[in-house]
């Protein structure tokens, strides 16, 4: 069945919460709403207030009271509105939810999902487009996720509700209804921590996800007509990463083009890069190249667009990099 991102998500929330009565919801306006996005729609009516809380304006709220519940037989998924208003609840995921199964010597875990709309280019305001995922890559103990497409977002989401550890799952909201593609009805579970090759080519490896691996579909078709073989590598799992992935396609092309919608300073890039600069630098035949935001605050639209990668700074990335 075709179905958007939003669709494929809705659907994951109903089977899992029948596989596993658990499962809770817990959000701003996710129950009788159906949340901001509309992406909890129907749950609410299917499961009861018990099992789908619409809570109080509070982000350090929702993730407080979904540890509370995680580490006492409960396996909540918490959805915060816009990614950008996360870092009131920093402290109980830097502090608590990731650490909790170390300081315990495993006695206790916290296996939630914290839902997170990200990413920019839907003309909203300040703080409703900001692209944070390398701010918790960084911390040790949890997950982070982060789907380009219907089917990966159903079958990662399925996956990391059964995790045992916290899982951030970061889903583009640009994405949410931006397309349609065959979603299968039963469950099924896409492995966390292994990448995605969309496409395999030998001139030049291009590493994306979320958003930007929509985004950098098009440059790959631009490039093509160029003559140039582009292998197309959609990371899915951030944290842990798919090192080996990254590491076999670069001994093959010896080349790299990383693209995301955060900023350039101590994004994720810089991370990839220099992990292929210290394993892979005698395959490298051209300098690593970047496509990001820019290091500035996001700008009000229309000049938004103007922030994010687009189709031709991308391609013209890979012809550059490949012509080297």
């Amino acid at each position: 069945m075709k179905m958007t991102m939003a669709q494929a998500i809705n659907k994951c929330l109903f089977q899992e919460m029948e596989r596993d009565e658990s499962i809770v919801l817990i959000g701003e306006d996710v129950g009788v709403d159906g949340g901001v996005f509309r992406v909890t729609e129907g749950l609410y009516d299917k499961f009861g207030r018990e099992r789908v809380i619409d809570s109080p304006l509070s982000e350090s709220g929702i993730v407080g009271t979904a540890i509370g519940m995680a580490t006492h037989g409960l396996r909540p998924v918490a959805e915060i509105q816009f990614s950008g208003f996360f870092y009131n609840a920093f402290h109980h995921i830097e502090q608590q939810a990731s650490r909790l199964r170390n300081r315990t010597r495993g006695m206790f875990t916290v296996p939630m999902v914290v839902r997170l709309p990200y990413g920019g280019a839907i003309n909203a305001l300040e703080h409703h487009g900001e692209s944070m995922e390398s701010v918790f890559i960084h911390i040790p103990g949890i997950k982070v996720v982060c789907p380009s497409s219907p089917h990966d977002a159903k079958g990662l989401l399925a996956s990391s509700l059964t995790d045992k550890d916290t899982v951030l799952f970061f889903e583009p909201k640009r994405l949410y209804r931006a397309f349609r593609e065959e979603v299968p009805e039963e469950r099924y579970d896409i492995p966390l921590g292994k990448a995605n090759v969309i496409e395999n080519g030998s001139d030049v490896t291009l590493i994306s996800w979320g958003a930007m691996t929509y985004v950098s579909r098009e440059a790959v078709e631009e490039a093509k007509q160029q003559g140039i073989s582009v292998e197309h590598i959609d990371l899915r799992t951030l944290s842990p990463c798919d090192w080996n992935s990254i590491h076999r396609s670069i001994a093959k092309t010896g080349r790299a083009v990383i693209v995301h919608e955060a900023k350039k300073t101590m994004g994720f890039a810089a991370e990839i890069a220099a992990r292929i600069a210290e394993k892979d630098l005698m395959h490298l035949e051209a300098p690593i190249k970047r496509v990001t935001g820019w290091d500035i605050i996001i700008p009000y639209p229309p000049l938004e667009k103007h922030y994010f990668p687009e189709k031709k700074r991308i391609a013209r990335a890979i012809v550059e990099t490949a012509k080297f």
